[in-house]
Formats: structure tokens, sequence, C-alpha cells
């Protein structure tokens, strides 16, 4: 499946993963064709980062959603804000790209079939099939890597001095013994905003 990160550290918020896709047993690695699982997103109030983990058929589709929406629309600055964005987008996607919402048949809600990490000035964020939205303080992780990233992060975040060397060590765990995640990486870092109280 895959590693994707974002850690908050120090004035410096960052994104990583990892690039191979896999479809059953079989690797469409780097080499082969370009696979970032990261894309980049300008709202109104600045640029986000998006990662994604699930089928290949959800890259395309919401970097095309995202891309079609007004930018008035793309609000990724809060919880709240990051909740009704995607909010919006669910009828859109099952309107204009099929999307399937149902997984059980005792589901509370439709599912967006997705799991996603948002990163921006503002925060680090992660959004999950039902519209579940967390804002991590330090760092997380999503794909099938995520356990191996979530403990290397764990491990270096005390000692290390910014994001994208939390994120580094993480997807390195991730890469080194998820089958499912290989490199070369993709990171993308920005400047932190402090939130006012």
């Amino acid at each position: 499946m895959t590693t994707v990160v974002v850690v908050r550290k120090n004035g410096q918020v960052a994104i990583a993963a990892d690039t191979l896709v896999t479809f059953g047993d079989t690797r469409l690695s780097h080499r082969l064709e370009e696979n970032s699982k990261i894309f980049r997103v300008d709202a109104e109030s600045g640029p986000s980062y998006i990662g994604m983990a699930g089928t290949v058929a959800h890259f395309p589709v919401l970097r095309k959603a995202l891309a079609t929406l007004p930018q008035e629309t793309l609000q990724f600055g809060s919880k709240s804000e990051v909740f009704d964005t995607f909010t919006k987008l669910h009828p859109y996607l099952k309107d204009n790209f099929f999307l399937q919402t149902k997984e059980e048949d005792h589901d509370p809600y439709e599912s967006s079939q997705f799991s996603v990490l948002i990163a921006n000035a503002s925060g680090i964020y992660g959004l999950y099939s039902y519209r579940e939205v967390f804002e991590f303080k330090e760092y997380w992780s999503i794909g099938s890597g995520r356990s191996f990233a979530l403990g290397a992060m764990h491990a270096v975040h005390g000692k290390a001095k910014s994001a994208r060397e939390v994120a580094v060590a993480g997807l390195a765990a991730g890469c080194e013994f998820d089958r499912n995640s290989a490199g070369p990486w993709d990171v993308f870092t920005l400047k932190s905003k402090e939130k006012q109280s």
C-alpha cells in the first residue's frame, strides 16, 4: 500500500511519502513510472500538501476533483475547515467520479473510501473514510507502513531538530520493513504558523 507521514516541529511542517505502487503481488517502482502520492493544492489560505493511502484509483480522482472545485471551497486551515471541504467534496466524488460509498451494511455514514494526510502552515491533519478529522500536534502516519513509521518517529522526535528529520526517519522505517513501501521518497516542508489563542 504505502507509507505517508506528517510532522510538526520547531516551526516547520513536513509531509513525506514513498513512491511504490502495488497491484496485488505486482510492484510498479518509481523507475518505471513517476508515482507521487503527495500533491499540492493552492487554496485562498495558502498551499496545502495532501498525501493519500488506499487504492491507486483515488490518486487521480482526488487530484482532479480538488483541482476542479472553486478555490474558495478549498479550506484546510483547521479541523472544521478540512471537514467542511471534504463534506462538500463527497457528493461531487459520487456524482462525477462514481465513488462507491458502501463498505459494510452497518456503516453509520457513507464512506469516502480513503485516508488522507494534509500538511500546511496551520498544522497537520488526518482525514479518514467517514470524514473523521484529526489535528495532530507532533506527527502521524497512514498506510501499510504506518506502524514502523510511527515507531521510528516516536524514537527520534525528542532529539530531532526539524520536522523533516522526523519525517525522513519515519519514512525510512516504513520503506525498510513494509513490503508495500519503497523509495525514492517525496518530502515537502513548509514554515508553520503559530496558532493564536
